[in-house]
């Protein structure tokens, strides 16, 4: 098992009804999203998910038109307690590995931080030698999705 997982990043251009039409595809397809985050300028935005089959997500916009990429991220699941994602973050600094961009998410009994940084395989590492761990890509496509 991969101690990474894939995100599905879609670069948007700042017009009407574009994220809804990335949505449309996804859902259409029945590709869950189990988490998202979208940044934005005034010119464009980028849209990262993660989704139950990033593959799948990436095919089927691509045949609507929509380029979209797959880009190895971390998924460190964070304790609901206080000072855990600190804890964790000093860790990585420590480690002296640079994290790029990172957003979280809620799921069941922990929460989770996508992390995106120049070395992920050694943020694991750093990660699980400190008493964390991360969402294996099995867990982390199917997180908060009913069966």
């Amino acid at each position: 098992m991969g101690v990474t997982i894939q995100q599905l990043s879609v670069f948007l251009e700042n017009r009407e009804g574009r994220l809804d039409e990335v949505l449309n595809v996804l859902a259409g397809n029945d590709v869950n999203i189990v988490a998202l985050s979208l940044a934005d300028t005034s010119d464009y935005g980028m849209l990262r998910m993660i989704v139950s089959d990033p593959n799948k997500g990436r095919a089927v916009l691509k045949e609507n038109g929509i380029t979209a990429m797959l880009t190895e991220v971390v998924a460190l699941r964070v304790p609901h307690a206080t000072g855990s994602l600190s804890k964790a973050m000093h860790q990585i600094v420590e480690g002296e590995v640079n994290i790029e961009y990172m957003y979280a998410f809620a799921n069941g009994g922990d929460a989770s931080a996508v992390l995106k940084c120049d070395d992920p395989v050694r943020v694991v590492d750093i990660l699980r030698g400190s008493g964390f761990d991360v969402w294996e890509a099995t867990e982390a496509y199917t997180s908060n999705m009913k069966v």
